[in-house]
Parts: C-alpha cells; sequence; structure tokens
C-alpha cells in the first residue's frame, strides 16, 4: 500500500470561519432579523433565535474548542447594527465586546481575522434605500472607521465585504436574502456602491492602521458548460462567470466595472487588496434552456454521479477548488482560502470533501502559488441564512434547544491536519478509507 504525506508550509494559517448574525443570536436590529420574522422568508419558518449564543458568552468555550482543534487562527465578524445601532449613536459596550473576543483570541494564540460586513445591515441603513443608495458609502467608511479604531490594537488582518456577489444576486436578483429584490436593473447600482464601499474602507483601515492587511471574500462558483462544445452553453456560462466571479475582483484590481455590455471606472478602487478571499465549495454544470427564463435562460445541475451533501445543495466536487485558485492568480497577490465547507449533520462526505479539497491546496502551493491559510466553514453548526437551521456546516454539532455542543468525527480530522501541518496517508486511513486508493494511487 503506498504511503505519503503531504506537508504544508511553515506559518500557513489554519482555521475555522463565523459571522456575527450566524452565532450571536438575538441580533434583533439588523435586516435580516426582520426578514426572519416574515412568514416563507426562511425555510421550515425557522429563526436564527440564540443561533450559538456568542452574544450571551458561548464563544468562551467555543474559543477553547478552536485551541483543541489545533488550530493557529479564526474569522469571525463585527455585527455594524450593533456597533451602530442608529444613525447618532455608537455603542461602545458593543465594541468592548468584540475587544474582549479578540483580546481572548490573542491570548490563546489565535490570529484573528476580522471581517466588517456579513451580509446584514442595521435597520435604519435598510430603511434609507440600502445598498441602492450611494450615501451607504460613507456610512459604511465611518461604521469601518470606528471599528477599526476601537479594535486595531488586536488584529491587522481584514476582511471588508464578505460574498459581495452573493450579497447582489440573492438580495437584489433572487430575493432570497432582504431586500427582497428581483430585478436586474438594481444589479449595477449595488455593485457599484459595494466596489466604493470596499474601497473607501480599505483606505480608512490603511490611514488608521498602515500596517494592516485588507481584503474582500469573494464566492467562487465553478461553472462548466453542460456541452462543452455547444456555444450556447459555453456563452451562458461565460455571461454568469463575468457577472458572478469576475465583476467584483476585476473591479478592484484595475478600477473598472464590468457588468453585460456595460464599463463603470471607479479610479479610487484600483489596487485597493492586499490579499485574496477566497470562498470555494462546489461546482455546477451549467445548460442554456429557453424553458428557464427565470433563472436567467439557465438550468443549473450537479453530475449524476456526483457526491452530494445532505440536502443536495453542495456536491462534492474538489477540483474546483484547484480550478478556483488558479483563477486568483490573476490579481497577483497572496490567496487565502476564507471559507470551504460542506453541509453533512452525519458526519458521512466531510472527512473525504476536507481532505480532498485541502489536497487540491497543496497541489497548488507546490506550483508555488502564494496560498497563505484556510479557514473551514465553520466551527459550530449555525444558523444558514434562508435555509434555517435545515443545513449543518460545523465540525460540532449543535442542539438548538440546550446550546450542547457534540464533536464530529471530522473535528478530529481537522485537529490531525492543523496540528501536524500536514495530510498523511495514516490520515486518509483513519478518517476517509474509501479514497485512500485515489490519494495515494499504486504502480
Amino acid at each position: 500500500m503506498p504511503t505519503a504525506t503531504f506537508h504544508f508550509p511553515r506559518g500557513f494559517l489554519w482555521g475555522t470561519a463565523t459571522s456575527s448574525h450566524q452565532v450571536e443570536g438575538n441580533n434583533k436590529n439588523n435586516n435580516f432579523w426582520a426578514w426572519e420574522q416574515q412568514p416563507e422568508r426562511i425555510i421550515d419558518g425557522h429563526k436564527s433565535g440564540l443561533a450559538c449564543d456568542w452574544w450571551g458568552g458561548r464563544w468562551r468555550e467555543d474559543f477553547e474548542r478552536i485551541v483543541e482543534g489545533g488550530q493557529n487562527a479564526h474569522r469571525l465578524s463585527i455585527e455594524w447594527s450593533r456597533v451602530q445601532p442608529a444613525p447618532d449613536r455608537w455603542d461602545e459596550d458593543a465594541l468592548d465586546h468584540y475587544r474582549q473576543m479578540l483580546q481572548r483570541l490573542h491570548q490563546l494564540d489565535i490570529t484573528p481575522m476580522v471581517t466588517l460586513h456579513h451580509f446584514c445591515d442595521p435597520v435604519w441603513v435598510s430603511e434609507l434605500g440600502g445598498w441602492e443608495n450611494e450615501a451607504i458609502v460613507k456610512l459604511f467608511e465611518a461604521y469601518v472607521g470606528k471599528t477599526v479604531e476601537a479594535l486595531s490594537e488586536y488584529t491587522n488582518l481584514w476582511i471588508t465585504i464578505n460574498e459581495p456577489n452573493v450579497l447582489v444576486v440573492f438580495a437584489y436578483l433572487f430575493g432570497l436574502f432582504p431586500p427582497g429584490k428581483k430585478d436586474i436593473r438594481s444589479v449595477g447600482k449595488v455593485y457599484t456602491n459595494l466596489v466604493k464601499a470596499h474601497s473607501a474602507a480599505y483606505h480608512i483601515i490603511h490611514r488608521l492602521q498602515p500596517t494592516a492587511r485588507v481584503g474582500y471574500a469573494i464566492n467562487y462558483r465553478s461553472a462548466k458548460p453542460a456541452v462543452p462544445w455547444n456555444p450556447l452553453d459555453r456563452f451562458i456560462v461565460g455571461l454568469t462567470s463575468t457577472a458572478f466571479n469576475n465583476a467584483f475582483p476585476r473591479a478592484i484590481n484595475d478600477g473598472v466595472l464590468r457588468l453585460f455590455l456595460t464599463r463603470k471606472r471607479i479610479p479610487e478602487a484600483k489596487g485597493t487588496q492586499d490579499f485574496l478571499g477566497l470562498n470555494y465549495y462546489t461546482r455546477e454544470y451549467v445548460a442554456f434552456s429557453l424553458l428557464q427564463p427565470k433563472n436567467l435562460f439557465m438550468h443549473q445541475y450537479f453530475k449524476p454521479q456526483a457526491e452530494l451533501s445532505t440536502t443536495g445543495f453542495i456536491a462534492n466536487e474538489p477540483e474546483g477548488m484547484f480550478e478556483a485558485l488558479k483563477w486568483g492568480l490573476q490579481f497577483k497577490i497572496p490567496i487565502i482560502v476564507t471559507e470551504n465547507g460542506i453541509e453533512d449533520g452525519d458526519d458521512r462526505i466531510r472527512p473525504s470533501y476536507l481532505i480532498q479539497h485541502l489536497h487540491q491546496i497543496w497541489r497548488g502551493i507546490n506550483f508555488n502559488w502564494p496560498i497563505k491559510g484556510y479557514f473551514h466553514w465553520t466551527l459550530v453548526d449555525n444558523f444558514e441564512w434562508e435555509r434555517g437551521w435545515t443545513q449543518r456546516f460545523g465540525l460540532w454539532e449543535l442542539d438548538i434547544e440546550t446550546q450542547a455542543r457534540r464533536k464530529r468525527p471530522s473535528a478530529d480530522l481537522f485537529s490531525a491536519i492543523c496540528t501536524g501541518n500536514k495530510i498523511s496517508s495514516d490520515m486518509v486511513q483513519q478518517y476517509a478509507p474509501q479514497i485512500y486508493d485515489r490519494m495515494f494511487p499504486g504502480p
């Protein structure tokens, strides 16, 4: 039986990622909480409620789980509606709460990565028109300045905006996130304001903290034409990839926002990135279809033989991770994988998914690609937006009634990888023997 060990570079960041609304609980002053109260917005009528009760203090024990898991980093987010509950008021107690969290991570020798916007806005911002109103750029800049000034002693690694492409599509095109728009005409306006807000945040962070490393996290969705030689399938894949994967990153890279047949210069955004935060989950296949006008004439599906997650939301397609990393090289900056994971309450697929995706990252590193870290989604089961509690992404299982945590086997696998800074054939044999021959093919 062939054996091998895949080593990662010294100083590689190993962590999990979380977001405030999904773990804190009782975020009653933001637009997503208000959205949850409306009928049929969230699957099965689920609500975030206490979530993982981090605002009530359970972050302390979960941070100990980070240490137990051998991780050296953690990505968390700040809730804008807590820091600025009204346009004319800052909540110093909320800032102190986040300060305590970051202090504790430092005490535990865990590197914090802080996200400043993860889908949610204060209700008062939404009432002003949210991301369709250009005033949000200055509002976001003020919030970022206040937050960075308060917390910069404890971190210099910042994500300005998480998945702006998902925010645009889910909130303004498909209507799955607040404000529930289904209007393609709003897409250009919202993208423009997101690019300008990121740019403003980048500049103020560097003004307040010159040593900061600032980026954003983009969701890279790998798409392949259903029939590679079909020009219509190839066209629709190219069109959607341009709008979803490329529009925001390329606007940040060169100061030009390209959407469909339009180009808009935003020169102040050019070069406002110190690293690329890359979120990758799955790959899909796309066919042009006149029967799908509400879905922009696309039929999207996974391969018939694909290994699917519990609800069929994610297919285990590790080669898409390599594709995503290769795509990220065009920006000529360091890459950090800021999210990757699979919903799998029974922990049936997660071990093999984790190993195979990390192996693709290792492949990239061995081409001397500048990949600096990996954050697994997520630490503990959390509230998954419009999908509520139906999806379980955690290395630790959460009982939402009792707040009890239970460790899944993949938590021990990830701990072994983080502690050893490697993937070994022994790990694969123990946790995912079904993929051993694929990982270590014999002669």
